[in-house]
């Protein structure tokens, strides 16, 4: 399987759904197992807000382009291309500040309530 960032972002926003009525931010572009990818840019919705709710799986970003701010559980950290974050399900999280360009693959993985 192959994913392109590419090829995805020319996808979103997508339809409006949830707490996105403007267009979700985010396409899945992988799957196998309990594990999914996606690719989030929340920058092309239109109020660039990111409104993500905790997961019930737990999470690794990648960050691919741009600059910004992850908040996990109230803590804020620089993210920015090439660096990576881990977000156990159920955290509260968040991307602030963010370039235009700003662009984090997404992997959620194992099983619902996240690995022990």
């Amino acid at each position: 399987m192959k994913a392109s960032i590419d090829q995805t972002l020319k996808r979103l926003p997508g339809a409006p759904a949830g707490v996105y009525p403007e267009g979700v931010p985010f396409a899945q572009v992988l799957a196998h197992g309990s594990m999914s990818v996606e690719v989030f840019a929340p920058g092309s919705n239109q109020d660039r807000r990111d409104r993500q709710q905790p997961h019930t799986q737990d999470e690794l970003y990648f960050v691919h382009s741009g600059r910004g701010e992850i908040i996990i559980n109230g803590q804020g950290f620089d993210a920015v291309a090439g660096d990576a974050f881990f977000v156990a399900a159920g955290a509260q999280h968040r991307f602030e500040n963010f370039s235009n360009d700003f662009v984090t693959w997404v992997v959620f993985y194992g099983p619902q309530g996240g690995e022990k």
